[in-house]
């Protein structure tokens, strides 16, 4: 297990020390169109995100019996970032309500009154200038407990609103998101951008335009990191939604007449992310007004005991709930893969 720079693919780190770990948690009822995710249990998709803040900071569910997997069986992200901090705890946990449909237990849960986002198909219904606000207002109040903040997201057919978002913003990155599944539902996930794009016109500001076709935590993160990165370190927990979280910001950043103080702003994914044959998160990094510190942490399942956690080496789920991040933090804190993997496997055992 070794952390590497996405662009140079020279070895790399994250801070040293203890970081807070924050899930930016919401649903967009782009998640109900049918065969657009498989991220969590199909016709309750929705509830994923609560399922996986209740796993992180209890390692148990209490909305469902269960945590979601995928069709096939493969186990959340959650398993990683949980089975991370069992090793190295985490100097907090704690869950930002983005718009849940259900807030999740025994969990440390900030609300802001945001409801969950409709479908981009049809209209997102966000007030992007308010939630943006609204995570500027959270970036510059948040009281750091560690070193740094790992911030990660959970959002089910978010790849789809942050591909809608990017494109939205006229940035050139049709092909260049990944997706839960091994092999892409590309025709839906296109149809359901264009229906998004169709909506907007090139007369609308960038807010008018983010309140059509993108989700609540892409917009909220970006206001978020904007602010608390002027104070101290944030590493963003997650693939091309966190690159996506990143563009919105150096879009919005004119708006706002600010600027993005990128050496404070790290991008942490995974291998399964950084190597997919199927989307291109270097490309979208690029794509920036500054180079970005960006890297991607291996790890692998060849050694489990349990088959289904090796379809993560196969390209299923790939990242989410912080994995990445959790990841790089293992690492920095000399964890090794065997570590790591038994970690996971007493987890699966005793679920």
């Amino acid at each position: 297990m070794k952390t590497y720079n996405i662009f140079t693919n020279e070895p790399d780190t994250i801070p040293t020390g203890k970081a807070d770990f924050l899930l930016a948690a919401s649903v967009t009822k782009t998640c109900e169109i049918k065969g657009i995710t498989q991220a969590g249990i199909p016709g309750k998709i929705y509830l994923t995100p609560t399922l996986d803040a209740e796993f992180i900071t209890n390692q148990k569910v209490f909305s469902l019996s269960e945590l979601a997997e995928t069709p096939t069986g493969v186990p959340s992200p959650a398993i990683i970032t949980r089975a991370v901090h069992n090793l190295t705890p985490f100097s907090s946990i704690e869950i930002l309500d983005l718009g849940l449909s259900k807030s999740p237990q025994n969990s440390t849960c900030q609300s802001f009154g945001i409801l969950p986002s409709d479908s981009i198909a049809t209209g997102a219904n966000i007030d992007a200038k308010s939630l943006f606000e609204k995570g500027m207002k959270a970036g510059k109040s948040y009281e750091l407990k560690g070193n740094y903040l790992i911030l990660a997201e959970c959002v089910p057919s978010g790849t789809t609103t942050a591909a809608a978002t990017a494109l939205a913003l006229g940035y050139e990155c049709k092909n260049d998101f990944s997706s839960s599944f091994l092999n892409s539902p590309d025709d839906i996930k296109s149809k359901t951008v264009e229906k998004a794009l169709s909506l907007i016109s090139s007369e609308m500001s960038r807010f008018e335009k983010l309140s059509i076709v993108s989700d609540n935590m892409l917009i909220f993160c970006a206001g978020f990191l904007l602010e608390a990165s002027r104070r101290f370190h944030i590493v963003l927990a997650g693939g091309t939604q966190m690159a996506a979280c990143l563009l919105v910001a150096d879009a919005l950043r004119e708006d706002v007449l600010m600027r993005v103080k990128s050496d404070n702003i790290t991008l942490a994914t995974t291998s399964w992310v950084a190597n997919d044959e199927n989307s291109d998160i270097k490309h979208l990094l690029s794509l920036l007004s500054y180079t970005p510190h960006a890297l991607h942490t291996s790890f692998s399942f060849a050694n489990a005991e349990i088959p289904i956690l090796k379809k993560y080496d196969e390209g299923e789920a790939k990242e989410g709930v912080g994995a990445g991040a959790a990841l790089a933090y293992a690492y920095t804190n000399k964890n090794t893969n065997k570590e790591l993997l038994e970690a996971i496997e007493l987890i699966m055992y005793t679920m």
